[in-house]
């Protein structure tokens, strides 16, 4: 069992000049407990295969309350290797349950790390809008504390998902969350307080509740071929028109469009589609080009990374920046991406 900090110390540790693998022997099983990447993940599951030895990502949590309350071992891995480690993994694990193939483990526990420190910001906000409100902190807690003591309203929407909560409840939902939430975002604007989350759960209720398309739509893994990668970066950060009209790269110039911008950059991990996005909006409103800002707006909308109010704020904010003559232009692009985007469903079913 590896237990270290990061991909690279699990790397070193398995596939080091003195690691596990120089060393392997027929039965061997390596188990990674460490939260890394699924790259990472995926690289060194395929070396340990390759050296003939078991391979198991074994997220574990509550972490700092282990001794007190007991593992959970998240495992990811082949049946007949879970199997084999099962008598060593119930002796420190209180429950131990195995998500899928190689990988899931991993998956599973990063999806409960996202939850706990989502959490974490919502308490930030909540926090401080109590105190701005000249609320004590011990207030917030005893209610909170009183009114779910089991954590349970942490958890209700998942379990909402999980029985199939009619679509007539969840529209009864959504009026009552978009109307606690418009209180919570005046409370916000009204004592200084920023509530970035806030201002996000109210514009994407119904896509929180199911009730519209997926704030985060599941995708497959980029191609490894470059070429490959860089039209379906293309088409992810664009659409699939924009990426089609380019086509086979004719010249040197749309070759590293394709082969170094959004293969080996806009992929990228460190920063979010989103995040890039940004950075180029603003760099596009420098130029004064309407046509440039509608094309990365349109891209925005598309995704679902920026509701129109956002966008308009961040035009505002560029004018600043830019001057009001480029910022003219950058209002004009993202008016006309906004109006593009939402004509078709302004149309009645016979223009359709």
């Amino acid at each position: 069992m590896v237990a270290v900090v990061n991909a690279a110390q699990a790397r070193d540790v398995i596939r080091g000049e003195n690691g596990l693998l120089s060393a392997a022997h027929p039965d061997l099983t390596i188990v990674l407990l460490s939260t890394v990447d699924l790259p990472a993940v995926r690289e060194l599951a395929a070396a340990c295969e390759e050296a003939g030895v078991g391979f198991l990502d074994c997220g574990v949590t509550p972490g700092d309350k282990a001794a007190e309350h007991g593992m959970v071992a998240i495992l990811g891995g082949a049946d007949d290797t879970v199997e084999r480690a099962m008598p060593v993994l119930r002796d420190w694990a209180k429950k131990v349950v195995h998500c899928g193939p190689s990988g899931a483990g991993m998956a599973t526990k990063i999806a409960r790390n996202v939850i706990t420190y989502g959490s974490w910001r919502t308490v930030a906000e909540a926090s401080a809008l109590v105190e701005a409100a000249g609320v004590d902190l011990d207030s917030l807690a005893t209610v909170i504390e009183n009114a779910d003591p089991e954590g349970a309203t942490l958890l209700q929407l998942l379990h909402m998902k999980q029985d199939g909560v009619p679509e007539s409840l969840l529209k009864q939902v959504e009026g009552l969350m978009v109307k606690d939430l418009s209180a919570a975002r005046e409370l916000g604007t009204a004592l200084g307080v920023d509530t970035p989350l806030v201002n996000i759960a109210h514009d994407r209720a119904r896509q929180t509740l199911g009730l519209d398309e997926a704030p985060v739509r599941p995708t497959a893994p980029l191609p490894e071929d470059r070429r490959e990668r860089g039209v379906e970066m293309m088409r992810r950060v664009y659409g699939p028109e924009l990426a089609q009209s380019v086509g086979e790269p004719a010249d040197p110039f749309t070759a590293d469009t394709l082969d170094y911008l959004f293969a080996d950059v806009w992929s990228r991990s460190g920063l979010s589609v989103r995040d890039r996005r940004l950075l180029t909006l603003g760099v596009a409103a420098s130029t004064g080009r309407a046509d440039l800002i509608k094309i990365q707006t349109a891209g925005a909308l598309a995704n679902g990374e920026f509701t129109p109010r956002q966008l308009h704020e961040a035009v505002l904010h560029l004018a600043l920046y830019v001057g009001w003559c480029n910022a003219t232009a950058t209002h004009q692009g993202v008016t006309a991406a906004l109006a593009d985007h939402t004509a078709p469903a302004q149309e009645s079913p016979e223009e359709r």
